[in-house]
């Protein structure tokens, strides 16, 4: 029997100024998304919205791993992964808007965030899409001689899909520079984890594939980006691919059309016990890193960047008609065109 790897020691409370940041980058996502909220109902924000309120400790965590060449991979339940990832918040919801300001020209929206500039591959509408590109993205690495590491954050629904076991496999037999992080919220939808999948140790699942692997707190921070920070550097120095299974839960239904009623009220608000903004809030109060006023500061702060952010979206332009076809490939050049 392949056993998963035993996760590494935790680190202690963080520096006061870098788990100030933490908190404030948890902050940003959660106001952002809850923002969201609000736009989507006012209709001003369209098609379908995925929110990971209570699952920001993962996508903060991973990146205070990975240097600024390094490639991300996400789901459509990406927001906080493109604020964490150094997406501008003002791109960001210019995007969700539908603007031409926004980081994919307002042709993705929620779905499909794309940055270039921090090599932020976005999300991807298809479950478990993006586990093949992040393969590919490191086999370019891998070829090349370069160093960087491809980030794959994915659901626990995804461990269903063919293409998860198919890029473990190839990840491993290639010993590509992969950090797979699999954000097991316990739901693929409306589908619990023990009613889709026989083994629910998916750490194990990715250890079979020989590949060291260990689940995290998802919901603790600090634990997320020591777990990140050990299994990085053991990638990028040829140690293979790794995977992350960030145990973690999100408060909210699977989508804005969710009706929710698959999961019992009672265990939401259990998790909603954990949240990760109160356990960092929490941790840094008691190592007394977090000062009379600070966590209020930071609020204000985010809040008028957020304020900022739906005043610059709304201020945008609809992209005119007549681009429609702008970007979009309508024909196949034929044999011996030259084209």
């Amino acid at each position: 029997m392949t056993e998963a790897a035993p996760a590494p020691a935790g680190a202690s409370s963080p520096e006061p100024a870098h788990g100030l940041y933490l908190l404030r980058e948890m902050v940003r996502i959660r106001r952002f998304e809850e923002r969201c909220v609000e736009l989507y109902s006012d209709m001003r924000i369209r098609g379908f919205l995925h929110l990971g309120i209570g699952e920001e400790a993962c996508a903060v965590g991973v990146m205070q791993a990975l240097n600024g060449d390094d490639a991300v991979v996400a789901t459509y339940r990406e927001h906080g992964h493109a604020l964490a990832r150094g997406v501008t918040m003002r791109s960001a919801m210019a995007e969700l808007e539908g603007k031409v300001e926004g980081c994919s020209r307002g042709r993705g929206g929620s779905m499909h965030l794309f940055d270039k500039a921090t090599r932020f591959f976005g999300g991807n509408a298809i479950v478990g899409g993006g586990l093949p590109l992040a393969v590919g993205l490191a086999l370019a690495d891998h070829m090349q001689g370069r160093s960087q590491v491809t980030a794959c954050f994915f659901g626990d629904g995804a461990v269903a899909e063919g293409e998860f076991h198919e890029s473990m496999n190839l990840a491993a037999l290639w010993h590509l520079p992969v950090l797979f992080c699999c954000e097991n919220n316990l739901y693929a939808m409306g589908t619990a984890l023990e009613s889709s999948e026989s083994e629910t140790d998916l750490s194990l699942k990715a250890a079979s594939y020989r590949m060291p692997a260990w689940e995290v707190d998802g919901m603790d921070v600090v634990a997320v980006e020591a777990a990140a920070v050990a299994a990085t550097e053991a990638v990028r120095v040829g140690g293979g691919p790794h995977f992350l299974e960030l145990r973690t839960y999100r408060f909210r239904a699977h989508s804005m059309y969710d009706p929710d009623r698959y999961r019992d009220k009672a265990e939401i608000e259990g998790w909603k016990h954990r949240d990760p903004i109160d356990h960092l809030v929490q941790q840094l109060a008691s190592v007394g890193s977090l000062g009379e006023g600070e966590l209020e500061q930071i609020e204000q702060d985010v809040d008028a960047e957020v304020d900022d952010a739906v005043a610059f979206a709304d201020a945008g332009t609809l992209e005119p008609i007549e681009d429609l076809e702008r970007f979009v490939v309508t024909e196949a050049p034929g044999p011996g065109t030259g084209s």
